[in-house]
């Protein structure tokens, strides 16, 4: 017989609402998202984080008895409901320890509505221990019913890669968790019934989410590794992507690419990481060291191309700059802890009039997180043109009509462009 499933997914972004639509197909399911503006996007069948498959959507929107999503920001909705699934972001706050406020306030919500026989299933990004020892014991003051006798755990931790049209959520493996044997399997079978590529269930909810911390934490040092790379061959006067190049013809040299890094985990996960390390009496040194170097990235690329100006006779104070792109990655809308916003604020400082033009960002919320107001597609008179996202469409413009002539400084963060035309890369 087919699971008396009623999902309830909360938080609507770039990991919930893929979700929702997968289980839509086989499962009732309910959307829900606090934010009325994305459930009345959502409910006309738009999706501005172009995550979702407009036909997807849609089709899933169809009434049927058994399947289908709907949406809502009524808590009360959440009732009929009897699995639910968290996705809200986990992210850091200002002195870069975890904020797990939307994390904890969407758990106190479920616990008002939590039934006897519900289990809540974790995907938000969290340390070890998180759920257990931070959510759980809200849901059982909210609620009033005991936990692992009343209602149930899991863990799955999302492996969503925005923008990725290829690595879709079906065709990722999937980490499963739950709070006993028996919930274990539960998951594991319901992500099972819609994961293609198949799923791992680990031995408890405590390695489940330490896997997602790691995953990104091992990303990040990588990158820091090459990165310091490019500070060390700038000085050395080489090019780190020759380097790269000619050290990739090994059979096991791992070929990452220096950068910004940024985006809603690589950039965060690893402070989860190190705050629970830290709160166990260790304090990390390969990790942090490594956020050290990747945070440092955009002052080091704004310093370069101020330099590069001066050596071509640019008076700094009053020049104009262009940087193009403010997403955390190609090709896709995310903003989320953009570290353009550091090459932005450097050339800022130094005096520098700064224009950022993104074919991709919402004006409105770069405005509301950055303070940044984008710009029309640009015409000409850059001093400094400083390609920060690799997104298809700059590879269609003509420099030679943005900038002020041959004088002018084209820097290359992502080694995207015809190598002839830049004046230094990382």
């Amino acid at each position: 017989m087919k699971p008396n499933h009623n999902i309830a997914i909360i938080g609507l972004g770039y990991v919930g609402l893929p979700l929702a639509i997968e289980f839509a197909k086989k499962f009732p399911t309910l959307g829900f998202d606090i934010n009325t503006h994305r459930i009345a996007e959502l409910s006309g069948g738009e999706d501005h984080t172009m995550e979702a498959d407009t036909e997807a959507l849609l089709s899933v929107m169809q009434p049927a008895p058994d399947k289908g999503l709907k949406f809502s920001a009524n808590p009360e909705d959440l009732r009929q409901c009897n699995i639910y699934i968290v996705t809200v972001p986990t992210p850091i706050d200002q002195f870069k320890a975890p904020d797990l406020k939307p994390l904890l306030k969407a758990t106190e919500m479920l616990g008002s509505v939590l039934k006897t026989g519900d289990i809540v299933i974790y995907e938000s990004t969290v340390y070890p221990g998180c759920t257990e020892e931070d959510c759980v014991p809200v849901l059982e003051k909210a609620s009033g019913l005991q936990f692992n006798k009343d209602f149930f755990c899991g863990y799955s931790p999302e492996r969503i890669n925005p923008g990725d049209k290829v690595n879709t959520l079906t065709k990722i493996k999937k980490v499963t968790s739950g709070s006993t044997p028996g919930i274990a399997d539960q998951v594991d079978a319901l992500y099972g019934s819609i994961i293609t590529a198949g799923t791992h269930k680990a031995p408890s909810i405590k390695v489940a989410e330490a896997s997602k911390a790691i995953e990104n934490a091992q990303r990040d040092v990588n990158i820091s590794f090459v990165n310091e790379l490019a500070l060390i061959f700038d000085r050395i006067g080489i090019d780190t992507t020759d380097v790269i190049e000619a050290a990739g013809t090994k059979w096991n040299f791992l070929k990452y690419k220096p950068g910004l890094v940024g985006g809603h985990c690589i950039g965060v996960d690893p402070y989860y990481l190190a705050h629970k390390a830290e709160s166990l009496g260790y304090h990390p040194q390969v990790i942090l060291s490594g956020r050290r170097v990747n945070d440092n990235m955009g002052m080091f690329v704004a310093n370069k191309v101020v330099k590069l100006m001066i050596k071509k006779g640019h008076k700094i104070d009053g020049s104009k700059a262009l940087i193009l792109g403010v997403t955390f990655k190609e090709n896709c809308p995310d903003v989320r802890n953009s570290r353009v916003v550091d090459i932005y604020k450097e050339l800022v400082q130094f005096g520098v009039c700064v224009d950022v033009y993104d074919p991709h960002a919402s004006r409105e919320i770069v405005e509301k997180e950055y303070g940044i107001g984008l710009c029309d597609p640009p015409e000409t008179g850059y001093d400094a043109v400083i390609l920060a996202v690799s997104h298809k469409e700059f590879l269609e413009m003509d420099f030679s009509k943005i900038t002020n002539g041959k004088n002018a400084v084209i820097f290359d963060t992502k080694s995207f462009l015809d190598r002839e035309m830049v004046d230094g890369r990382l």
